[in-house]
């Protein structure tokens, strides 16, 4: 044993010292650090006793037409659409957490606004479209629900993420890959191109995951899922591919994440150089993954599209759309 000032030292007694030195140097570091990590973690603690605020609006999809094209956001990415009575849902993420799924509950940001309908809530849906696997967008506590005949459309890569669950065994989608949805209400044809994005699950993940972009076609009329994507040409490769009556665009969790998200204005760019006759923003208002304010992605595209703001379909979570044939 040694003395030091005074006092005797012991294996125990050394590990209990060393243990309050790492907690206290651990709760300075949360405390004050500007980091990305110490604020992220700040976040989860602060979110715990926060309930996510209402949607704005509440959908009643039962009283949508068989015989339009409705889309209704729903919160984050995903979106409904009833595409003359074939029900699509975009990347499902319907639970108060989006992040890593522990059996017993999610560990990830919280919502600050709650999904505009509830799993329980929600039609019989035809398809569920997945852009790729990042758990914002490939919710698995989400999907466990979809089971039986809902088809399932998804990145390349991906579908061993849905290995444990119940859903049908999905269709992957290459860029440039198609498949044709039949069902009693008629036929769907989706195709996937390519977006600027990312597809690793996890920071360590060494399975080359795919990303995609959608487009839903049926009787003559085409919209376009934009899934996640950075800044890019390729968007204006699709204009010989439309006319698209609307393209469903992100537009959040731009900073510091410029070279992963687009921002508002590139949205609305990416959308013209489609040839889209109407812009239906997600990807924003719904969790906090990045620096931007949280309103201030709405309030971007609105000014991008001040002179033709007919243009924007939605703005608040719950919103429905019946899109025109442009």
């Amino acid at each position: 044993m040694t003395q030091l000032v005074g006092v005797k030292f012991n294996r125990r007694k050394f590990l209990t010292y060393s243990a309050a030195a790492t907690v206290g140097t651990g709760g300075l570091w949360l405390g004050l650090s500007q980091s990305r990590a110490a604020r992220v973690l700040r976040m989860i603690i602060a979110d715990t006793t926060r309930h996510p605020r209402s949607a704005p609006v509440k959908p009643n999809p039962a009283q949508w037409s068989d015989n339009a094209v409705t889309i209704c956001w729903i919160g984050h990415a995903t979106v409904l659409i009833n595409f003359y009575g074939i029900r699509i849902l975009t990347d499902p993420t319907l639970g108060d957490r989006c992040g890593v799924s522990l059996g017993f509950g999610t560990a990830g940001p919280k919502r600050f606004i709650a999904p505009a309908l509830r799993l329980n809530e929600l039609p019989s849906i035809d398809l569920v479209l997945l852009s790729h696997a990042h758990m914002d967008h490939l919710d698995l506590p989400s999907l466990q629900s979809f089971v039986g005949k809902t088809a399932i459309a998804a990145a390349k890569k991906t579908t061993d993420l849905l290995a444990n669950t119940q859903v049908k065994p999905p269709v992957e989608l290459g860029w440039g890959d198609n498949f044709t949805l039949k069902t009693d209400r008629g036929e769907l044809r989706v195709e996937a191109f390519e977006v600027n994005h990312w597809g690793k699950r996890w920071p360590t993940d060494k399975i080359a995951r795919g990303y995609n972009g959608y487009i839903l076609r049926r009787e003559g009329r085409a919209i376009l899922f934009g899934g996640d994507t950075a800044n890019t040409s390729l968007f204006g490769d699709l204009r010989s591919r439309g006319p698209f009556d609307a393209a469903i665009m992100p537009i959040g969790a731009y900073q510091p994440w410029i070279r992963s998200h687009c921002t508002p204005e590139q949205a609305v760019n990416m959308a013209n150089a489609t040839g889209a006759g109407y812009i239906v923003p997600v990807h924003h208002q719904t969790f906090r993954l990045s620096d931007e304010p949280m309103n201030e992605p709405v309030e971007r595209i609105q000014a991008a599209l001040q002179r033709e703001p007919e243009r924007l379909a939605l703005k608040q979570i719950g919103e429905s759309f019946i899109v025109p044939r442009v």
